[in-house]
């Protein structure tokens, strides 16, 4: 799974040359209605992010933007879960990887829609039925087109890989026995509990 970071124009930020991403392990993927497991190896604070997932179905090698969604199966929900302690206990050492590569900490479904227009899409992320985050996927710095593209040309893409897309404002921490709803307009809710 490659996870992206970028969305971010609600949080103020200015746009980046280049979006950032990094790797979750296999292991980290879950499905609708699967528990996110509480780490056996970290005790801190785990937070949800509701995100839009793009799902390879076509290896992609130095694609254009242009040809990026030919090489996109389909689209679906996801919970980018992260291990907020983790991920800058060292500044000068970020543990992107580690901080979200947990078993269980990467939450994608209910479905992979192959007819879905992300352009409108507006994703909205509940707690225990309270909303969260709710942002357009016009919030992101790159659209999925340009994101597939940008990553083909550093690295192949293959039939069955999953990019994030990152997320926006609304992030917090859970609770044990915390339900995560992730809506994505005309995709469907992604539901995972912590705990």
């Amino acid at each position: 799974m490659k996870k992206l970071s970028c969305s971010g124009r609600k949080n103020g930020w200015a746009q980046p040359a280049e979006p950032l991403y990094f790797l979750k392990s296999p292991g980290s993927v879950i499905g609708h209605q699967q528990p996110i497991a509480v780490p056996a190896a970290y005790d801190g604070r785990v937070a949800f992010e509701g995100e839009l997932a793009v799902v390879i179905g076509r290896r992609a090698r130095a694609v254009s933007v242009a040809d990026a969604p030919s090489h996109i199966f389909g689209y679906s929900g996801a919970n980018d879960v992260t291990a907020l302690e983790l991920l800058q206990r060292d500044p000068t050492f970020p543990q992107w990887t580690r901080a979200k590569s947990f078993d269980g900490f990467g939450a994608i479904g209910p479905v992979i829609d192959t007819a879905f227009d992300p352009a409108g899409a507006r994703l909205r992320a509940l707690v225990g039925g309270r909303e969260r985050q709710n942002y357009a996927r016009a919030d992101m710095f790159f659209n999925p087109a340009e994101l597939v593209s940008r990553i083909s040309h550093d690295m192949t893409l293959e039939p069955g890989n999953v990019i994030l897309c990152g997320t926006s404002l609304g992030v917090l921490p859970m609770k044990l026995g915390s339900t995560v709803e992730v809506v994505i307009d005309g995709l469907g809710t992604l539901v995972n509990t912590y705990g």
